[in-house]
């Protein structure tokens, strides 16, 4: 590291401290499949029996919220993803991914039709190979991400009562279509919010297979994220974004949520990670802090690196804090943080704005955590 400019000398060091940590949990667990297999968030059935409960309404009701269209089962496969032109990444597949999401919500409030509705679309992409002939490139994966998570979570859901012929066919679809993500493509996004969402896939696909090595891909991850973040808790590749600085830093929290809650389910607690005193909270303190006083990422903010739709770095884009027109409610992952215990100043903060807005829009359905967050996570 001799010679670094000490920013990138310190940053350098960080990750080698989470290399280490990691190193560290590897050595500590036996290499062997993660258990249990099976489950990314929750036990389905486990979860099913507790949303049957009188105290668990509102999370039922969240399930059921959004009506079943009977025609999501015949949606067609698409072949590929493409590369767009411009600002944004291809959204053809935006359908099928509202369908899975709500339709895992669905049937995990124990709606049979639309379960059965779930398994034949996901066969029918599946005999298809739908998707299989995206062309490798960061804009089209991107979009390929995306869609697998919340088809990775929703199949999550109803593989338990597959047939074995069944589950075998879906099985190797997305076995085969998880591990592109996988791809580096040596620029910004082999770091950024686009790589925490795909180490959140392969992460998401390794807890159900029972892929050791795929899941501790999203531990790594995170513990990188914790190693790059500033002192302020500021993520210098989200946080340089212009007038969307605050909408990529909650682009990679909920990344970050999606790793700590598929960890949660299989003993591993990342929340309570820290890399050189680097944890969850710092990082959730930029986009807290951020919320109350934009100002405070103008200092980043300036770069206007890829700012999206607007060059005016001085007035932050928060377009992501209220449900938008397609359905999607990108402060979904909060339904997760509300679990946690509000010991700090960042969980109390996300979660007063959460009970005073955001709780009024529920259910909250997003891609990035996967589906139906209020349906997997809300305790009443």
């Amino acid at each position: 590291m001799t010679g670094l400019p000490f920013p990138l000398a310190r940053r350098a060091t960080r990750r080698l401290a989470a290399a280490a940590a990691l190193a560290g949990l590897a050595l500590a667990t036996p290499a062997a499949a993660v258990s249990p297999p099976g489950i990314v968030y929750f036990d389905p059935a486990a979860r099913a029996l507790e949303l049957a409960r009188p105290d668990r309404a509102v999370a039922r009701e969240a399930c059921l919220a959004v009506p079943r269209d009977p025609a999501w089962a015949d949606l067609p496969p698409l072949a590929a993803l493409e590369p767009t032109d411009g600002y944004g990444s291809d959204n053809r597949s935006a359908p099928f991914s509202w369908a899975v999401m709500v339709l895992g919500g669905r049937a995990l409030a124990g709606d049979r039709a639309a379960a059965a509705d779930l398994v034949t679309l996901l066969t029918r992409w599946a005999e298809a190979d739908a998707l299989a002939a995206t062309p490798v490139s960061h804009d089209p994966y991107y979009a390929l991400k995306r869609t697998l998570l919340p088809t990775i979570v929703a199949y999550a859901i109803v593989r338990p009562g597959l047939t074995e012929a069944e589950r075998t066919r879906i099985d190797d679809w997305l076995a085969d279509l998880v591990p592109r993500v996988d791809k580096s493509f040596d620029g910004d996004v082999d770091h950024n919010n686009h790589r925490y969402l795909a180490d959140s896939v392969l992460m998401a696909w390794g807890a159900l297979v029972g892929d050791d090595a795929l899941y501790r891909k999203g531990i790594e991850r995170y513990r990188v994220a914790l190693a790059d973040a500033r002192d302020d808790g500021s993520l210098p590749l989200e946080a340089r974004r212009g007038a969307r600085a605050l909408w990529y830093t909650r682009h990679a929290l909920t990344s970050l949520v999606v790793m700590a809650e598929i960890a949660r389910a299989h003993g591993d607690d990342l929340y309570g990670v820290s890399v050189d005193g680097r944890g969850f909270d710092l990082v959730l303190s930029f986009l807290t802090s951020g919320l109350a006083s934009p100002v405070l990422t103008e200092t980043y903010a300036a770069a206007n690196v890829i700012p999206g739709p607007s060059d005016d770095f001085h007035t932050q884009d928060l377009g992501f804090l209220a449900e938008r027109a397609h359905g999607r409610n990108y402060m979904a992952f909060v339904e997760a943080i509300r679990l946690l215990p509000a010991r700090t100043a960042p969980r109390r903060l996300i979660g007063q704005r959460f009970d005073t807005r955001t709780a009024t829009e529920r259910p909250l359905i997003d891609e990035y955590v996967g589906g139906n967050a209020t349906c997997f996570w809300a305790q009443e």
